[in-house]
């Protein structure tokens, strides 16, 4: 740090400086021995496995997945609307968010780029290490590789356009969107090739940590990314990867993902680490992490029913009504409906209080819907208002590997095929054999299953909205006046507003930067 050169009390010191010789600037450059540096830092296999560890905590902010991501990813879809008196949140789903107000998308924005900036670090200074364990360099190295792809993945998908850091450096110059995908391609396959099938089976100092990003991780994600940018063949490939591995399983209790008693389970290839226990009691807004930061989620008071959290989130009743299409094979409702949607059924409990007597006095709650999915409601607290829910978010799960990979069949024309993957994911649910019930669909027609499918496994869980964009529904009249009969916050769409602006912070910052169409 340069230092300015104070006068103080007495003349003595000016006198000693003229007396003797000349100070440079340089010998001014002192370095505090109590705060690490950059040049003090990267030496031990203990810091290395900090670093990469700092890389994660940028998942855990208000930016990402404490509470604004899954927002941004939930809101523009048709399973979720958002009456909101925070404007920020409430026009997400109204496709108006505003360029003077980055709210919300700008704080997503930001973190993403603190993550890649911390991954950057990592994969800059680690392989210069003198490392005692040379897995351990390359499980961290790979780590790094991953989360670099994760949060980057995030930015091309929301933002479309955006800088591309793969070094340090003051400015990034914005690439385009295929530029975008590709470098996140290359980071998840570099993952790929270092990481792990497992932590339990390896030694050193990350031995047994649950949370780390895993080979299957590193694939789900390439998968997704080829997916994604339409490369049906390579996507198909990536994913039978994961499915011949053998690693992965569904869970038997569908509901068993989202919440905090079955976390890191057979189905899951990556879910972000939150805990009551973990740290300390303050949320992690952003910047950098304090000694008082907890591990804990915004998003169960964010979501959570009237009267016991804020309901900024809810559901669509067009997701209500399609878990009503088809039964079960017992002639029941699909059970993916009480474990996502609280509604005014016999029986019905929410923290610990029956759903029609709590809501009896008031017409407009009893009968109107609200989310479970990821909620602390079965009985072990009274509310949400302390604001540190413990319920890991479940980024990939294995039931999306095989609904994606019998997407990868049908577009590859398979379309038999993909009655096997799409009845695995249906059968642990009860519902009747696809094959029976819908024989020789068409691949278009297979298309639409699909798309029903998926709707029906993956509510409030971020996807939806990437679905409708990259089948082409937005563009597709026909498709798009569907949309709007399902969620009127669809009538207020535009072209380009598929994306998020760029913040205008960033557009001020970093020279040359254009903004996304239609802002």
């Amino acid at each position: 740090m340069k230092h300015k050169i104070y006068n103080y009390l007495a003349g003595f010191f000016s006198l000693a400086a003229v007396t003797t010789s000349c100070v440079s600037d340089d010998d001014l450059l002192q370095v505090d021995p109590n705060v690490e540096t950059s040049g003090s830092f990267w030496k031990t296999d203990e810091d290395a496995l900090a670093g990469v560890n700092a890389v994660y905590s940028s998942l855990l902010t208000d930016g990402t997945y404490m509470r604004s991501t899954p927002l941004l990813l939930d809101l523009k879809g048709d399973d979720t609307r958002s009456n909101s008196p925070w404007g920020s949140m409430y026009n997400v789903g109204r496709f108006n968010s505003n360029v003077s107000d980055a709210a919300i998308y700008g704080w997503a924005y930001e973190t993403y780029y603190q993550g890649i900036y911390r991954a950057n670090q990592v994969l800059a200074n680690v392989p210069g290490i003198e490392m005692s364990d040379a897995a351990l360099k390359n499980r961290i190295i790979g780590q790094a590789y991953f989360l670099r792809g994760l949060y980057l993945f995030h930015a091309v998908n929301m933002f479309k356009n955006v800088p591309v850091p793969t070094d340090l450096a003051i400015y990034y110059p914005q690439k385009t969107q295929a530029e975008g995908w590709a470098q996140v391609i290359a980071d998840f396959k570099a993952a790929a090739e270092l990481l792990p099938v497992s932590y339990t089976s390896v030694s050193g100092l990350d031995a047994g940590q649950k949370g780390r990003a895993t080979k299957g991780a590193a694939l789900g994600y390439l998968g997704k990314a080829y997916l994604f940018t339409k490369d049906f063949a390579n996507a198909k490939t990536t994913f039978k990867q994961v499915i011949d591995s053998g690693v992965y399983s569904l869970v038997s209790n569908y509901r068993d993902n989202f919440t905090d008693t079955n976390e890191n389970n057979s189905e899951s290839l990556f879910e972000v680490e939150f805990s009551r226990e973990a740290g300390g009691v303050a949320l992690g807004w952003g910047g950098i992490p304090a000694s008082d930061w907890g591990k804990t989620s915004a998003r169960a008071i964010t979501y959570a029913p009237r009267a016991f959290g804020w309901t900024d989130v809810q559901p669509t009743w067009a997701l209500f009504n399609e878990y009503q299409v088809e039964k079960t094979t017992t002639g029941a409702t699909d059970p993916r409906l009480d474990a996502t949607v609280f509604y005014n059924k016999p029986g019905v409990k929410l923290y610990g209080q029956d759903f029609a007597t709590f809501y009896g006095a008031n017409p407009g709650d009893l009968n109107d819907l609200f989310c479970r999915k990821y909620q602390n409601s079965d009985g072990n607290y009274a509310n949400e208002y302390d604001w540190r829910s413990g319920i890991n978010e479940r980024l990939l799960r294995y039931a999306d590997v095989l609904l994606m990979y019998a997407e990868c069949l049908n577009e590859t024309g398979d379309t038999p095929g993909a009655y096997t993957y799409i009845q695995m994911v249906r059968d642990r649910v009860g519902l009747p054999n696809l094959s029976t019930a819908k024989p020789g669909l068409s691949q278009a027609a297979m298309r639409d299953q699909i798309g029903h499918e998926r709707f029906l496994e993956f509510p409030l869980e971020g996807h939806r909205f990437d679905d409708i964009r990259r089948w082409g529904w937005l563009e597709d009249a026909a498709k798009l006046a569907w949309l709007k009969t399902r969620d009127v916050e669809f009538n207020s769409y535009a072209p380009g507003r598929e994306y998020f602006p760029i913040p205008q912070l960033d557009m001020d910052n970093n020279p040359g930067m254009v903004q996304n169409p239609s802002y």
